[in-house]
């Protein structure tokens, strides 16, 4: 009788607790996921943010009329830059990954824009550098595109597990807050812009 009532005084506490850690411990695991998957994205957008002064300089010396539309971009670019590193520091931040999202929105539009004036110098399509950049600059938005599918998967497995019960207790808890997907805003811009020479 004795050890029955110190096995329910101690034993009952005990196994509450150890659930606590497991649940605790997992929600540490997967976190850490989402936040290295942001780091694959981060890396492709260094890559992309990289290229864009590249693409602009090139551009200039063909498209001396569109100064606005290249100043358009390099902002647009800057802004986008500038919600990267914001969201690089911490993408479980709230709003981070959101800010970053309408960022590159604005830059897919920046391009966009860019793209359709380009179609009018067919010195500039023909130029050798300007096509290598464009190749480059196509294939890092596709990687982009497979780094955010990878982040936006680890962010739905992060916040079902942190949402399910028991678990959202131990979340609320110890204060494990929501994570944003990373959406690109504008529905036209979501996929990678085509460039056709």
């Amino acid at each position: 009788m004795e050890w029955t009532n110190t096995l329910i005084t101690w034993g009952i506490p005990l196994l509450l607790i150890g659930y606590f850690v497991i649940i605790y411990n997992r929600l540490v695991a997967l976190k850490n996921r989402f936040k290295n998957a942001f780091s694959q994205i981060d890396v492709q957008l260094q890559r992309r943010h990289d290229l864009i002064p590249s693409l602009v300089e090139t551009a200039k010396a063909y498209m001396a009329h569109e100064k606005d539309t290249l100043e358009g971009v390099m902002a647009a670019r800057n802004k986008a830059a500038s919600a990267q590193k914001t969201a690089a520091a911490d993408p479980a931040k709230a709003g981070a990954v959101k800010n970053l999202g309408i960022a590159e929105g604005m830059l897919n539009g920046a391009l966009a824009q860019f793209y359709a004036v380009q179609e009018n110098y067919p010195d500039l399509k023909a130029d050798q550098t300007m096509r290598d950049l464009m190749e480059s600059l196509e294939s890092t938005e596709n990687r982009v595109s497979f780094s955010r599918q990878a982040y936006n998967d680890s962010v739905m497995v992060y916040q079902t597990y942190k949402e399910s019960f028991p678990n959202s207790i131990v979340a609320a808890v110890s204060s494990f807050k929501e994570a944003d997907l990373f959406e690109v805003e504008d529905a036209s811009v979501k996929t990678a812009p085509k460039v056709s020479f």
